[in-house]
């Protein structure tokens, strides 16, 4: 597929998921490079790990895939916070605050304003992207300047919905 962005709710449609993954790791080099800004090895792999599933993963759930994969070197919880951190400063993660877990962004770069659905049944979510929202204008008409909003919605996908029938 050669798409300039990800679909929004991509998570709930069925699609080529390793070419959902290419395309955002090329998105990520490409911002990064642009911003001139270090992806490192280090951050590449977190990222990596969050581009394996439309699921939310937590910080440690991170930590032992990172340590699964090394050889020898046991690697140490601030070194993945590190990593989310930037990750997350540069609109390339965003962290579901009622997961307490982080999920790669499928419109990497902005940073301002995210909205998920998620699933309660498969645990999938998906981002959508609202900047013109009934929320932001309410906001925008008292004089609220917004700098970063996330909204979550919990419910079941219609996949989940179909097999429960």
């Amino acid at each position: 597929m050669n798409r300039e962005r990800t679909k929004p709710c991509i998570a709930f449609e069925r699609h080529d998921h390793r070419d959902c993954q290419h395309h955002q790791l090329s998105v990520a080099r490409e911002l990064c490079a642009k911003r001139n800004i270090r992806l490192t090895a280090r951050r590449l792999q977190v990222l990596e790990i969050l581009l394996q599933s439309h699921q939310p993963m937590g910080a440690y759930e991170i930590l032992a895939r990172l340590n699964q994969v090394q050889n020898k070197q046991t690697i140490a919880p601030p070194i993945v916070y590190r990593a989310l951190d930037f990750l997350l400063a540069e609109g390339l993660v965003h962290r579901i605050e009622s997961k307490k877990a982080f999920i790669s962004c499928t419109q990497p770069g902005h940073q301002c304003m995210a909205q998920f659905l998620i699933c309660r049944g498969c645990e999938k979510v998906a981002e959508l992207e609202n900047p013109d929202g009934a929320l932001l204008s309410e906001a925008v008409n008292v004089g609220f300047a917004v700098d970063h909003s996330v909204v979550e919605f919990s419910g079941i996908c219609a996949d989940c919905r179909e097999n429960a029938v």
